[in-house]
């Protein structure tokens, strides 16, 4: 049996500055998940993934990721990694950084 499709969004990271960055419906990057255009078919997926690989001089490493739609209609993360990256850079001591290994 197929797998049902679950609706993504296309997402990266800023080539400059190292930002989680989301491709939307005009074709450019925002560093903002709910600007995201939302694919909701395997058709649009793929052709939204090779719009954004053609922009690999702004960003590094696009990929599909799946998305949930939240109550206004948005893109929202359904998986752990995607959500921590929509909170941007860490910049403080954690693991073995806060004891100095």
């Amino acid at each position: 049996m197929a797998r049902k499709y679950s609706p993504q969004v296309i997402t990266a990271n800023h080539l400059l500055e190292g930002d989680a960055v989301w491709f939307t419906g005009a074709q450019e990057w925002s560093r903002n998940i709910e600007d995201a255009v939302v694919a909701n078919d395997v058709e649009e997926a793929e052709a939204l993934l090779e719009a954004a690989n053609r922009q690999q001089h702004i960003v590094a490493g696009p990929y599909l990721a799946d998305t949930a739609i939240n109550e206004s209609g948005k893109a929202a993360p359904t998986h752990f990694r995607e959500a921590f990256r929509t909170r941007g850079p860490s910049n403080y001591f954690h693991g073995k950084q806060a004891v100095g290994v």
